[in-house]
């Protein structure tokens, strides 16, 4: 297993030399590898001065943060109750510089989905899907669907403000496919699964404590969500599929991505490690190999993803999309991600990559070194409809508390 991040939450207001402090020690502490350290600050909406050029802003928090040790930086999402000019600035602020994300909320914490937000968003990601040739712009971007701070995967992380604290993310899509891998039965799988996490997250809280003691800034918990790479024997499908249940995008996929849930879940509350952020799966379609082989292959579509967010995941994750996907069709997809969060009461995303001047089926040529080949997917097209148009927010509540 490696540490897919370890990310300092901070408002923008900590010393520069503080976090370079806390970043020339954070890999000195842990065992497994660590992939990259990240700054995330609280939303810049409330803090960046309306008057000044974006793109300026933005360069100067990349710059300084980057300066301090940060190799990815996320500024945080535009939230419902932030000015929804704040949303048009987006693009610019994502094509600043390499490695600078953002976000935008389309569902509060507190049940509200907004549709013209949704609706605002969907052109967010057709506009941000034309700023570099490869369609690649929308990896930097995401929208959140009752998602609170403190979740350290981007571009879904953000600080809540106060004091500064750190979150570590896993990759460990290799260690469910390891103990899966020849396991007899069930409930063989389920014991080796959660002997391997246990003995991870005690390694990890510990490593982490370590750190706190002396860096002096808070650990605000492990999202142990099995992340996938786009190398061998790192495909959280592959993992899935060694349960010998279903093939991702067939029945019995569902079961799986929830079987391997429920143990996360089970050994955070019996061994009480300190969970944040999402703590499911993650169905990152062009980090997975063999998500991505199932995805262009037709035998793994967009609703079996939703799917497997009803029980487990993150969400829509680098999905790629069609160039002339409208933006209704964007925005009733976005609209089936804040209901799946709200009514289920879980965090989610829709990381979504619309591929300019392709179609269905063809093959992709992005240029970034952490995705897999793939080629874009099918999705049915939304026709025009006024409800896809109003401007206007929605209250749900969860599921449990309806008496449905």
């Amino acid at each position: 297993m490696k540490i897919r991040s370890i990310t300092l939450f901070a408002e923008p207001s900590l010393k520069a030399a503080r976090a370079e402090r806390f970043f020339a020690v954070a890999r000195d502490f842990f065992t497994d590898e660590v992939q990259t350290l990240r700054f995330a600050t609280t939303p810049f909406p409330a803090w960046w001065d309306p008057g000044h050029f974006p793109v300026l802003q933005a360069r100067e928090s990349a710059q300084m943060w980057a300066a301090a040790g940060a190799e990815y930086v996320c500024l945080g999402p535009v939230l419902l109750r932030h000015d929804a000019g704040w949303l048009d600035r987006l693009p610019d602020i994502i094509g600043a510089g390499h490695g600078l994300f953002t976000a935008a909320e389309i569902a509060s914490t507190n049940g509200v989905i907004d549709v013209g937000r949704c609706r605002a968003v969907a052109q967010i990601i057709r506009r941000l899907s034309t700023l570099a040739g490869d369609g690649s712009g929308n990896f930097y971007f995401s929208a959140l669907a009752n998602c609170p701070a403190g979740s350290p995967y981007f571009p879904a992380a953000f600080h809540a403000g106060g004091s500064p604290s750190f979150a570590i993310a896993v990759e460990g899509a290799g260690l469910v496919l390891d103990s899966f891998s020849g396991a007899p039965t069930l409930l063989a799988a389920r014991q080796r699964l959660s002997a391997a996490i246990e003995q991870e997250s005690r390694d990890l809280t510990a490593a982490a404590g370590q750190l706190a003691l002396e860096s002096g800034i808070d650990f605000g918990g492990i999202d142990f969500s099995p992340a996938p790479a786009p190398s061998p024997g790192n495909s959280l499908a592959e993992a899935l599929e060694a349960l010998g249940v279903g093939r991702i995008g067939e029945s019995g996929a569902i079961f799986a991505a929830a079987f391997v849930a429920d143990v996360i879940g089970d050994v955070a509350r019996r061994d009480g490690f300190q969970r944040c952020g999402f703590s499911g799966l993650m169905f990152p379609v062009l980090e997975d190999v063999l998500l991505a082989e199932r995805a262009a292959s037709g035998s793994l579509t967009l609703s079996d993803l939703l799917s497997y967010a009803a029980v487990c995941g993150s969400g829509l994750d680098t999905v790629p999309l069609p160039g002339d996907i409208s933006q209704d069709t964007l925005t009733a997809i976005l609209l089936d991600v804040a209901a799946l969060a709200v009514r289920l009461n879980k965090p989610l995303t829709a990381r979504l990559l619309p591929m300019p001047g392709l179609a269905a089926g063809d093959p992709l040529a992005i240029d970034l070194p952490y995705f897999a080949s793939g080629r874009v997917m099918a999705v049915p097209q939304s026709a025009g409809r006024p409800a896809l148009r109003q401007i206007t927010r929605v209250q749900m509540r969860p599921y449990h508390d309806t008496g449905d």
